[in-house]
């Protein structure tokens, strides 16, 4: 089972308290480091305000040396995907290849509004979500003495430069997730190397990695190809104490994070994984709400991730 921890900079947060976390992540061993990509808050101000989630990554990709980077996810909305291509390109050099990319149709009608970002309805996002998975995949594993063309209605593209990527990784790993029963499982079978199922339960989680190898098969792709992982929030706590300090630090009800996210003792979180895991997870983010929290990153690693190995 790989661990990572996932944040919410839009709650408050700046790089350094980012670069923080980052390191904190990477000095206990954990697999990667990613965050979300928002541009608003939802609840409390925000403050310090936001950051960007490519420009950041790119500030981690020089400032750490071993942890993966990544989004989960960014919005189809928020960019070109020609232009992004580059960027996420740029970023995964800058890291000497630790990059992943999550890549989602976008949902947050009210950071778009703020941003003046255009917010289509629900059909069109994800037609737009699907032509970007085409355009970025495309650039990413066309070679650099050739060029890549897409002939779509939201992104034509025409003569651009391929982005092969550094070691002939064949391009960076793209992850979709979601709980769509259609689209969204047939373009993880076409585009993706991971299926995230984010802030579901054991049963949930399950059906919905039974439709995306389902989709797999239909698209004549082995199911075992996909890597398929799960976002929960983390509360641990070894005395009552703790772990009632740590919810109230997230505004959160142990008795809810219990039943929706993974809370308790360390024996408690040990069994609920193990319960992801009988599902078919290997791959599980943390998503660490209190950045100022350091010792809550190193108690994780310390005292659950033994019991799992």
């Amino acid at each position: 089972m790989d661990f990572r921890i996932f944040t919410e900079p839009q709650q408050g947060a700046t790089y350094d308290d980012l670069l923080a976390v980052a390191r904190t992540t990477e000095d206990a061993g954990y697999d990667a480091f990613f965050r979300s990509d928002h541009y608003l808050h939802m609840g409390g101000d925000g403050a310090p305000g936001p950051t960007d989630a490519w420009t950041t990554l790119a500030g981690l990709a020089r400032d750490t040396q071993r942890v993966r980077l990544g989004t989960l996810v960014t919005a189809a909305t928020f960019r070109l995907p020609g232009p992004l291509a580059v960027q996420v390109a740029n970023v995964d050099q800058m890291s000497g290849g630790r990059v992943e990319m999550g890549l989602g149709a976008g949902w947050f009608e009210a950071e778009h509004t703020a941003y003046g970002i255009p917010f289509p309805d629900v059909r069109e996002r994800f037609d737009r979500l699907e032509e970007q998975l085409a355009v970025i995949t495309g650039l990413w594993t066309t070679d650099r003495s050739e060029t890549f063309d897409h002939d779509g209605s939201h992104y034509p593209i025409v003569g651009a430069p391929g982005l092969g990527q550094p070691d002939d990784r064949g391009g960076i790993p793209v992850i979709i997730g979601g709980a769509g029963k259609r689209r969204t499982p047939a373009l993880a079978a076409r585009y993706a190397n991971e299926f995230n199922s984010a802030f579901q339960g054991v049963a949930e989680s399950s059906e919905l990695f039974a439709r995306v190898r389902a989709a797999c098969e239909d698209h004549r792709r082995d199911p075992d190809e996909l890597v398929l992982s799960v976002a929960n929030v983390l509360c641990l706590g070894n005395d009552d104490a703790t772990l009632r300090r740590r919810a109230a630090a997230i505004s959160r009800d142990v008795d809810e994070l219990r039943a929706n996210g993974l809370a308790g003792s360390s024996d408690e979180v040990v069994d609920k994984i193990g319960r992801f895991a009988e599902v078919g997870t290997t791959r599980f983010y943390l998503q660490v709400l209190d950045l100022s929290d350091l010792e809550h990153i190193e108690e994780f690693a310390a005292t659950v991730v033994p019991q799992l190995a």
